[in-house]
């Protein structure tokens, strides 16, 4: 029985340090978080695929907390065991038009609400999600909580969208029943935070979402002063019975982009440590725009990034513009596509959006990277 417990009104959809905790905890503790899906009970077992076209982006992607662990300090390192994860009755998913790897593909919007009551049955991680009972049509549940992160330390308002150096949306399958993630804390308290519920997910969200579904999810938190090298979240499996001997994983996140690299690095009791092969990824930084740059609507403007350094092969060499807000890229209108990403730069036009501050470009190509958030005017 855990000591503690978070609700699912006790959420928040931006990482900030501003945000006041909801509970104050021991380091050792255990806790029980009770959340919604990442539709923010938008989505419910009777909604069809018309329905997508009016969900409330900027409430996607909730996270419950946060949760101040008392002797936490910037530098230290927290540890969250997940003890358990338990998923509702049922899951879904969409694939949302101008969104995810597929969305060329599929223009159309599509759902569908997974059974996932054998699943609650069994043991946590155990029992299956079905398609179609009646053509046996099943795969093996895994659930895991996509987001888990810390607050950063640099003030402002963050999405819940990507990830970052501090956690966040890292939506990484190995983080279920058995796993340990290590975070790196920036502030004072640490000021953890879990959402995201997957009853199930290959390697990414290739359509844009796994199986969406509500969770409960019990972690035990411990703050840690011996492992200053965490500087992006780690994870160990070593615990999960279906991982012979079990691996450990660093990952890496690219100094202003919010997309991760994993990098993983396998640890066997027979075979010792074996590294991954590193990979030739170019990731060009963004100098224009900056976070004092202000973009009138209609307004031509011209962003610029470093190409002063590529690598020997470029696996993409053509690039594409895209514009985010709050960390959603709009894939569907990009602002240039087409571009060789040697040239260093590209004019684009101010398209009409909504005046905020929160906007940002991120040029995409044979890896990516993102300009830092910046004001867009009428």
């Amino acid at each position: 029985m855990s000591i503690h417990s978070v609700k699912r009104s006790q959420c928040h959809l931006a990482w900030d340090n501003s945000i006041p905790p909801v509970i104050r905890i021991e380091s050792g503790e255990t806790i029980t978080f009770d959340c919604l899906d990442a539709s923010n009970g938008q989505v419910t077992p009777t909604s069809a695929a018309a329905s997508l076209s009016t969900l409330d982006i900027a409430t996607l992607d909730q996270v419950n907390g946060p949760v101040y662990l008392e002797g936490a300090f910037p530098g230290d390192t927290l540890m969250v065991e997940v003890l358990d994860i338990k998923t509702a009755e049922w899951g879904w998913t969409a694939i949302l038009p101008g969104f995810g790897l597929l969305a060329d593909e599929f223009p159309e919007p599509a759902l569908k609400v997974w059974d996932l009551r054998d699943a609650c049955k069994a043991d946590s991680g155990q029992g299956f999600a079905w398609f179609d009972k009646d053509k046996g049509i099943k795969i093996p549940v895994r659930p895991f909580a996509g987001e888990m992160g810390v607050a950063p330390g640099e003030k402002g308002k963050f999405s819940t969208i990507p990830p970052y150096k501090t956690g966040g949306n890292i939506d990484t399958k190995h983080l279920s029943k058995g796993a340990t993630l290590f975070l790196p804390i920036e502030v004072e308290g640490a000021l953890f935070s879990i959402g995201d519920g997957h009853a199930a997910q290959g390697d990414g969200e290739v359509c844009g979402t796994a199986i969406e579904t509500p969770i409960q999810a019990t972690v035990r938190l411990t703050v840690l002063k011996d492992k200053q090298y965490v500087k992006t979240p780690h994870f160990s499996t070593r615990d999960q019975p279906d991982d012979s001997g079990g691996y450990y994983c660093t990952t890496g996140v690219a100094p202003a982009f919010t997309n991760m690299l994993f990098q993983t690095a396998l640890f066997s009791a027979l075979f010792g440590l074996v590294a991954g092969a590193a990979q030739d990824v170019w990731a060009p930084p963004i100098t224009s725009p900056t976070a004092a740059s202000v973009w009138p609507i209609g307004s031509a403007q011209n962003v610029t990034w470093d190409a002063s350094h590529p690598p020997s092969e470029v696996t993409n060499p053509i690039g594409t513009l895209v514009l985010s807000k709050g960390g959603v890229l709009d894939i569907a209108h990009p602002l240039a596509s087409g571009f060789p990403l040697t040239a260093g730069s590209i004019e684009v036009q101010v398209p009409t959006v909504v005046p905020a501050d929160d906007y940002a470009v991120v040029l995409i190509g044979d890896s990516g990277n993102a300009s830092p958030e910046f004001k867009i005017i009428l």
